[in-house]
C-alpha cells in the first residue's frame, strides 16, 4: 500500500512510534490470524485432508490456532467433503463434467495437472453458482500400454489368465499413485468412488452398451484393411494414429501388358510399333507392397498417352509424360492418346512375372475415381489388402475376400514360403524389392523422400494398412448383425446432426470434429489382445456365423463379467455356455473390444440413470432426465480424434444423440519458448515438484491466468510471475479481512443509503466486475478473470478505493457511521472476492473463509454461492471514473515535485485544480472529503478551460495521529499535536463528543 498512513500492525502490538507519539494505540490498526505469507507447501495438505476426512500428516500444517476447520471442526466431518456437497445441494439443478479417464500408467505430468485443475475450476464455479455440480473422477485402464508395461516387467510370453492379473494389479497401484496427486492440487470430486474401466461393473456396462450398438444394427465382420502397428502386434483405429515425418524409397514400375493389340486399340491404333513391349507405369513408396500386387487403377475421365521410348511404349497420364521422362532419363513422343474408361479390362503382368513362378500373375486395369494426376504417373497400382481404397476398388470389381493376397504377418515379417522375399520384414525386404525389380528391368526411377506418415501414437513407429477379419461399427447404409431396433440414420448422420446442437468452445473445434466425422471410415471395434473387455461371441468353425443365440449371450457375459471381472469369462468354456453338442461346432473369440470404446461407453455405464455404476450414488443422481448425458466433456484437442469421437459415436449408435451437451478443448503445456516438454530437451516441469516447492495454488493460478485455447507455455520464470500475482491478491485479501476483523454484519452493518458515496460507488464497481466474472465463468474462461482480478486488487482497491480509505478505517472512531460504512463495503467485497478466488485458489479462498466467516457452522466456501451485491449506479460509475482521472492528473504532478524534493509524501502537498465547468461541478460535489480522495491536506478548485494541477508543499502542522497537515493542530490544550478531526474522533470513540462528518469518502 502506499506510504500515507501508519504502517499495519496487531492492536495488541500497538505502541509509541518511533517519534515517541503516544496515539498508535488509539489508531484501528488492521489485525487477522490470516497471515501475509501463504506458506503454501506445508499448509495445504492439511486442507486436502480435510476435504477428503483425513487427518493432517506429520509436519503438515493445520487451520490457524484457535480457527476452526472449514468443514466445522478440526479434522473434518465424516463422509468427506464432496459427499456433504452432493447432500447440501440435494434438490438443486444439476452440472455433470464426465471425465475423460486418463490412462492408469505412469506418474503424473504437467499436462496432467492442467486438465485436471481446469476441470475444478469449472466444477466449482458452477457449484458456487447454485448448482449441484458433480466431477466423478475416471480411469482407462485396458489396453495396450499396460499390456506393454507388463511385457517389458514380465516378458512377452504370458498367458492370457497370468497378463490379465498383472495389469488388474498395475493398473491399481498407478490409480492409487495418480489419485494422491489429483487431490494434491485441490480438485475435489469422489475420489473414494470413481470410475475405473477395470471394475467389474464398468465391464460389463460396456458389453451392454455392445450389445445395444449390435441392435441399432451398426455392428458387423469384414475383411478390411486396418491400420496394424507391429509392436502393438493389433489394429489399430483412426483415434489411435498420429503424423509424423518418415523416409521412403520412390519407385517408377512397370507393368508389361499382356495384351498388345488389345492395348492398340483402346488408344485407336491398329497395332503397337514393331518390336515393342508396352508397359504401365505406376509410381507409389511403399516398395514392400508390390509383390503383393493384384490390380491397376486408371480413372476414367483422365486423359493418358501412349509414349513410345527406347524402353517400349509407356501408358502414362497425358499432362505428367514431360515430367515422368525427365525422372527416368528417357526421351520419347506420344504416339496416341484415350480416356482412362478405355484402358479398363486390360490386364498386365506382375514386374515379377519372369523373375519367379509365384508372381505369374495378371494385373487388370479397374476404373476408379480416386486416381488422379497430381503426381506420380497418373495409374495406381492395387495390393488391396494393405489399402482402403484399393480394397473397395478390388472388392467392387469381383475379387472374392480369399482372392486376396495378405502375405504380411502381424510382426511385420512377409510370410516364410513367400516368394523371393519370405521371413523378411518389410522394412528390411526395400532394397531387397528395388533390386529384384532393377534386376528385372521393371524399376524405372527410385529417390529417397521424406513424407508424412500415419504412426502409432504409443510406439511413434510406422504402421500400415493390413487386412484382418475384424468387428466395425458401420458409418453408412449397410446391414448389421442381430439388428433389433435399427436406427432411422446412418451413424454418421446422427453424429454429424449431434455435432450441429452441441456447444464447443473454442467454436473452432466444431468445424474440426465435423471434418473428421464427415471423412471416417468405418470403425474397427475389435482387438487381438487379452487385456481388455471381450467381444463375448462364438463363431462356427465351418462357415464363421455367429451362434444363434449370440443376443443372450451377450448378456450372459455382462452377467458373469460383473460377478468376475473379464477374468471370469476368459476361463468360461464353450461348453460351460453352448453346451457339449454346440460346443464342438463353435469357437470362442478371443478378441477385446478397443480401448476406445471402454472410454467412449463411460457416459452410459457411468452416468446411465438405470444401470450406470453410480446411478444411485447421489440424492440427484449423475445424469440429466433425459438419460445419460454430460454438460461437459473437457479434454485436450488431440481428443478430437479421440475421446470425443468415440464417445460421440457411441452416444449416436446408443441414444440416438451426443453424449454431451459442450465441448471444450484445451492446448498442450509446452516450455517458456512453446516448445514441446521431452526429457531429451530437459524442458520438463514436474507438478510434484511445483507443489512441493511453490504450492499446488501456483499451478491452479497458472493454469487459471492462462489462455486455454492455445498451448499453455511454463517454466520458471513464468511461475515466478504467477507468484508475484498470487502475493499481490494475497495482500489485498488479508488487508479486506484485517480491516473487519471487529465488524459484525448483524449489527454494524450500514443501509446502502445510509453509506458513503465512495464505498457505494466501490460496491457498484464490484457488482461490475462480477456480473463480467460471472459471464467469464459461465462461458468457462478463466484467464480473463484472473486478469481482472489483478487489475481490481492492484489498481481499484490497492491504488485506490483502500488507499483513500486507510485514514476514515484507521483515525475515525471504531463505531463511527464513516468507518462502519466502510466496514460494510469491505465486508461485502471480501465476500464477494472470496467467491470469486475460489474456483481457482480453492486453497487460499477456504483458508481465508475459516477466518472470515468466523462463524465456522457455515462450513466450506463451496457450501455458499456466488455473493450478491447491489446492482451497478451507472451512473455512480460514470462520476467516479472521471473523479480517477482527474486524480490521476493530480498525482502525476504531486510525482514531479516529489521528484524535485519538494514534498515527500503525498499529504505534504496542497493542490489547486483547475477545471472546467462540468469538473469543477464534480468536484465540488465532494466538499472537504475531495482531500482525502487526492490524499492531499488540502485542496482548491478554481474555474478554468482546461484541467490542470498546481501543487505546493504545505505550511501546516503535521497531525501526530493522522499525518495531515492541518492549520488547527495545537489549538486544542489536551491534545497539542493533534489536528481538530482527530481531538473529535477520540471524544466520539471515549463517548464524550461527536467525531467527524464524512459524506463522500
Amino acid at each position: 500500500m502506499p506510504d500515507t498512513q501508519p504502517p499495519a500492525a496487531p492492536k495488541n502490538e500497538a505502541k509509541p512510534d518511533a517519534s515517541g507519539g503516544a496515539y498508535r494505540a488509539t489508531l484501528n490498526m488492521p489485525d487477522t490470524p490470516f497471515p501475509m505469507r501463504g506458506d503454501l507447501p506445508r499448509r495445504e495438505p492439511a486442507w486436502v485432508g480435510e476435504w477428503n476426512d483425513a487427518a493432517p500428516s506429520p509436519g503438515q500444517a493445520r487451520p490457524p490456532e484457535g480457527v476452526q476447520s472449514s468443514l466445522g471442526r478440526p479434522g473434518g466431518r465424516s463422509g468427506g467433503l464432496y459427499k456433504r456437497l452432493r447432500d447440501a445441494r440435494q434438490g438443486a439443478p444439476l452440472f455433470v463434467l464426465h471425465d475423460g479417464p486418463p490412462y492408469a500408467n505412469g506418474k503424473l505430468h504437467i499436462g496432467h495437472a492442467l486438465n485436471k485443475v481446469l476441470k475444478d475450476m469449472i466444477v466449482k464455479s458452477k457449484q458456487l453458482a447454485g448448482f449441484d455440480a458433480q466431477y466423478i473422477p475416471g480411469w482407462d485402464c485396458h489396453g495396450l500400454p499396460i499390456e506393454n508395461a507388463i511385457e517389458k516387467l514380465h516378458g512377452r510370453n504370458l498367458g492370457r489368465d497370468d497378463m490379465q492379473a498383472k495389469s488388474r494389479a498395475y493398473a491399481t497401484e498407478q490409480i492409487d499413485q495418480q489419485r494422491e496427486d489429483f487431490k494434491r492440487l485441490g480438485v475435489l470430486g469422489d475420489w473414494e468412488r470413481p470410475y475405473r474401466t477395470m471394475d467389474p461393473a464398468n465391464e460389463a456396462g460396456q458389453i451392454r452398451a455392445f450389445k445395444r450398438v449390435i441392435e441399432r444394427g451398426f455392428v458387423y465382420r469384414g475383411l478390411k484393411p486396418v491400420y496394424w502397428c507391429f509392436d502393438c502386434g493389433s489394429s489399430l483405429a483412426e483415434f489411435e494414429i498420429e503424423y509424423a515425418d518418415k523416409q521412403s524409397d520412390t519407385l517408377d514400375v512397370a507393368f508389361e501388358s499382356n495384351d498388345a493389340m488389345g492395348l492398340a486399340r483402346a488408344f485407336g491404333l491398329a497395332t503397337l510399333p514393331a518390336g515393342k513391349k508396352a508397359f504401365a507405369v505406376i509410381w507409389t513408396t511403399t516398395a514392400w507392397t508390390i509383390p503383393a500386387n493384384q490390380a491397376l487403377n486408371a480413372h476414367p475421365e483422365l486423359t493418358y498417352a501412349l509414349v513410345d521410348t527406347p524402353m517400349g511404349c509407356l501408358v502414362l497420364a497425358e499432362t505428367l509424360v514431360d515430367q515422368c521422362l525427365e525422372r527416368f532419363g528417357l526421351q520419347g513422343n506420344v504416339l496416341a492418346t484415350t480416356k482412362g474408361d478405355q484402358l479398363g479390362g486390360l490386364n498386365f503382368r506382375h514386374p515379377l512375372y519372369d523373375v519367379d513362378a509365384g508372381y505369374q500373375r495378371l494385373s487388370p486395369v479397374y476404373i476408379a475415381d480416386y486416381v488422379s494426376d497430381s503426381d506420380g504417373t497418373g495409374i495406381v497400382h492395387s495390393a488391396p489388402a494393405y489399402g482402403v481404397d484399393d480394397f473397395n476398388s478390388c472388392v467392387a470389381n469381383g475379387l472374392a475376400y480369399d482372392q486376396i493376397l495378405n502375405p504380411v504377418q502381424g510382426n511385420g515379417a512377409y510370410a516364410s514360403d513367400f516368394p523371393l522375399f519370405g521371413g523378411l520384414h518389410i522394412w528390411k525386404a526395400v532394397p531387397v524389392i528395388l533390386e529384384a525389380l532393377k534386376n528385372a528391368g521393371r524399376l524405372l526411377a527410385t529417390a529417397r523422400i521424406s513424407h508424412s506418415y500415419p504412426h502409432c501414437w504409443r510406439h511413434k513407429t510406422p504402421v500400415i494398412y493390413r487386412a484382418a477379419a475384424q468387428w466395425f461399427v458401420r458409418m453408412d447404409e449397410g446391414e448389421g448383425v442381430f439388428t433389433k431396433d435399427k436406427a432411422p440414420k446412418t451413424l454418421r448422420q446422427l453424429a454429424l446432426d449431434a455435432i450441429a446442437h452441441t456447444r464447443f468452445y473454442p467454436e473452432n473445434g466444431q468445424a474440426r470434429l465435423r471434418d473428421m466425422i464427415a471423412n471416417r471410415p468405418d470403425w474397427c471395434i475389435s482387438r487381438q489382445r487379452s487385456w481388455g473387455v471381450p467381444v463375448p461371441f462364438f463363431l462356427h468353425k465351418d462357415s464363421g456365423e455367429l451362434h444363434p443365440n449370440t443376443m443372450a449371450i451377450l448378456d450372459q457375459a455382462a452377467d458373469i463379467v460383473e460377478k468376475g471381472g473379464i477374468e471370469a469369462w476368459s476361463r468360461v468354456s464353450a461348453e460351460d455356455i453352448l453346451g457339449a453338442a454346440d460346443a464342438a461346432k463353435y469357437t470362442k473369440s478371443t478378441d477385446i473390444l478397443e480401448v476406445w470404446f471402454d472410454s467412449g461407453s463411460t457416459f452410459w455405464h457411468v452416468l446411465g440413470s438405470q444401470t450406470g455404476s453410480h446411478a444411485k450414488a447421489y440424492p440427484n443422481g449423475v445424469s440429466h432426465a433425459q438419460g445419460p448425458e454430460a454438460d461437459l466433456y473437457l479434454e485436450g484437442h488431440d481428443q478430437h480424434r479421440g475421446w470425443f469421437h468415440s464417445s460421440l459415436l457411441l452416444g449416436c449408435a446408443i441414444e440416438g444423440r451426443a453424449p454431451y451437451k459442450g465441448l471444450l478443448t484445451h492446448g498442450f503445456a509446452t516450455d517458456g519458448q512453446g516448445r514441446k516438454m521431452s526429457k531429451s530437451l530437459g524442458n520438463t516441469v514436474e507438478p510434484q515438484s511445483v507443489t512441493s516447492k511453490l504450492g499446488a495454488e501456483i499451478v491452479r493460478l497458472w493454469v487459471g491466468s492462462t489462455d486455454y485455447s492455445g498451448d499453455l507455455n511454463i517454466d520458471d520464470k513464468i511461475l515466478a510471475r504467477v507468484v508475484d500475482a498470487y502475493r499481490r491478491i494475497r495482500n489485498t485479501l488479508r488487508f479486506l479481512m484485517a480491516n473487519t476483523v471487529d465488524f459484525d454484519p448483524a449489527l454494524d452493518a450500514v443501509p446502502l443509503e445510509q453509506m458513503l458515496e465512495i464505498d457505494r460507488y466501490a460496491l457498484a464497481r464490484a457488482s461490475e466486475l462480477q456480473a463480467d466474472i460471472l459471464a467469464h465463468f459461465n462461458v468457462y474462461e478463466f484467464h480473463p478473470v484472473v486478469s481482472k482480478l489483478q487489475v481490481y486488487c492492484s489498481e481499484d482497491l490497492g491504488a485506490f478505493y483502500l488507499d483513500v480509505l486507510k485514514d476514515r478505517l484507521y483515525t475515525t472512531a471504531p463505531k463511527s457511521l464513516a468507518r462502519r460504512s466502510a466496514q460494510t463495503a469491505l465486508h461485502q467485497i471480501t465476500h464477494a472476492m472470496l467467491r470469486w478466488m475460489a474456483p481457482i485458489l480453492s486453497f487460499t479462498a477456504e483458508e481465508a473463509w475459516a477466518v472470515f466467516a468466523k462463524d465456522a457452522s457455515k462450513g466450506s466456501i463451496f457450501f455458499e454461492t456466488f455473493s450478491p451485491l447491489p446492482s451497478a449506479n451507472e451512473a455512480l460509475l460514470a462520476k467516479w471514473a472521471r473523479l480517477r482521472a482527474i486524480r490521476d492528473t493530480a498525482n502525476k504532478a504531486i510525482e514531479d515535485l516529489r521528484a524535485e524534493g519538494q514534498v515527500g509524501a503525498s499529504l505534504q502537498a496542497t493542490l489547486t485544480i483547475t477545471a472546467g465547468a462540468d469538473d469543477a461541478a464534480l468536484l465540488r460535489s465532494l466538499g472537504t472529503d475531495l482531500k482525502f480522495v487526492t490524499i492531499t491536506s488540502a485542496v482548491r478548485v478554481v474555474d478554468g478551460a482546461e484541467l490542470a494541477v498546481t501543487v505546493t508543499p504545505s505550511t501546516a502542522t503535521k497531525c501526530e495521529r493522522c499525518w495531515h497537515y492541518a492549520d488547527d493542530v495545537g489549538v486544542h490544550a489536551e491534545h497539542p499535536t493533534l489536528c481538530g478531526r482527530c481531538v473529535s474522533n477520540l471524544a466520539e470513540a471515549a463517548g464524550t463528543g461527536a467525531g467527524e462528518t464524512r459524506k463522500v469518502a
